[in-house]
């Protein structure tokens, strides 16, 4: 049996781990923290294939001031970190001209249009499919005036994605829990979510033990590339494999550098907030407010601020505190945290054109890149992981992977 070390024990690691090992691959996983420790534990838990249009675009030069300035609003960049992330937004800002927005798009509806697919595949060879809700997801609006309701549904539509339009009476019918002053709703009918993220990734890595997985936990300081093994220098000893995947997430900067890449992937840190169990059906979106709810098997999951800070700054959890105003608007009634420890806070591996870096490495033979998933790594987990097997199989995967190549920077 072929030899593949993947270094990283995520969602990305593990479903990259379980489709390498169904194809016959010996794998070991390789992670500092743990199985599942980061953002594949405190994600929003919506398969948001939805999502297929890029961050970067001109409208949100306008709001950008304000957002910075607000130290709880949805984006911040910490004051001591600016000088450090201006060389990321200025390649943002560089991806806004129409067409390569356009050129994005088309990348990132090719990973999600399969993605969903995908997933229900694996989880149907691991005996998991009930660990996938398949209720839907509703972006909300509270304003009066629905126009930008209105033109985020004709922007979807345009994109080929299955939605529903929902007035106020539609809406409440769906999810009666939702406050009354909710004006509209786009209902995405096709997607999904998980009721617990961390037990999906959890109950996976079982199952790829029983096949005969193997993990150790271990930093990997330095990738050392050769012709017929690839020497990694970790904590407690030198591992060699045949072959190595880097789906490290945001740490994975680090070891490309030393393969001769230099990746602009920022480290967004990315907060939740757990609240008391409400009876919502499927995640809810507010266009305004831009957070998530979510129900989880352990209360509603709410999510979706984002700051720059960098890889080792700590958590500042008065902005996952804060999206409980957010919750008390969008909800009939006011609910509380859980406990005392309900919030929880994760660095997302962020890349300026909204796309992960995905396929071999150009350099180096048997060295394979899986990272840069942004907010969409359990979205795009399992297709990613499918496609970076059909590449180490040295067969032609399912989607041209030249948006996601590693020297596209």
């Amino acid at each position: 049996m072929q030899q593949v070390c993947i270094i990283g024990g995520g969602v990305i690691g593990l479903t990259n781990a379980l489709f390498l090992q169904q194809a016959g691959f010996d794998v070991l996983l390789l992670d500092a923290k743990g199985i599942a420790q980061g953002c594949s534990a405190g994600n929003a838990g919506h398969f948001a294939t939805e999502q297929v249009f890029p961050l970067a675009h001109p409208a949100l030069l306008l709001k950008l001031p304000a957002m910075l300035l607000d130290p709880l609003g949805p984006l911040r960049i910490r004051a001591n970190y600016l000088l450090q992330a201006l060389p990321w937004f200025a390649r943002f800002v560089a991806n806004m001209p129409k067409a390569r927005r356009d050129a994005h798009q088309r990348a990132l509806s090719g990973l999600n249009h399969a993605s969903l697919a995908s997933w229900q595949k694996l989880l149907k060879r691991c005996q998991l499919s009930q660990q996938i809700q398949h209720q839907g997801a509703l972006l909300v609006s509270e304003s009066k005036n629905l126009t930008p309701l209105k033109q985020q549904y004709n922007a979807y539509r345009a994109a080929g994605i299955d939605v529903r339009w929902c007035n106020s009476a539609q809406l409440h019918q769906l999810e009666p829990l939702l406050s009354p002053s909710l004006s509209g709703a786009i209902d995405f009918t096709e997607v999904a979510h998980s009721t617990d993220p961390l037990a999906l990734c959890q109950q996976l890595y079982q199952q790829f033990c029983h096949a005969g997985g193997r993990y150790h936990q271990t930093q990997v300081h330095q990738v050392i590339p050769g012709r017929q093994q690839q020497r990694l220098i970790c904590s407690d000893k030198d591992i060699y494999s045949e072959q190595i995947i880097i789906a490290a997430g945001a740490h994975s900067a680090t070891l490309t550098r030393q393969l001769g890449w230099q990746v602009p992937l920022e480290a967004e840190c990315g907060y939740h907030l757990m609240l008391q169990q409400v009876a919502l059906s499927r995640p809810v979106s507010s266009l305004e407010r831009k957070c998530i709810m979510t129900p989880m098997q352990h209360g509603l999951r709410l999510a979706g601020t984002a700051e720059f800070a960098g890889l080792k700054a700590k958590p500042d959890y008065r902005r996952a505190r804060a999206l409980q105003q957010h919750a008390n608007k969008l909800l009939r009634r006011l609910t509380a945290p859980v406990n005392t420890d309900s919030v929880w806070a994760g660095n997302r591996p962020s890349l300026p054109d909204s796309l992960p870096v995905l396929g071999q490495c150009p350099k180096h033979q048997g060295i394979f890149y899986n990272f840069g998933h942004q907010h969409l790594g359990l979205t795009q987990a399992a297709f990613s992981a499918e496609l970076l097997t059909s590449c180490v199989l040295k067969q032609t995967p399912a989607l041209n992977l030249t948006p996601f190549r590693i020297n596209r920077f």
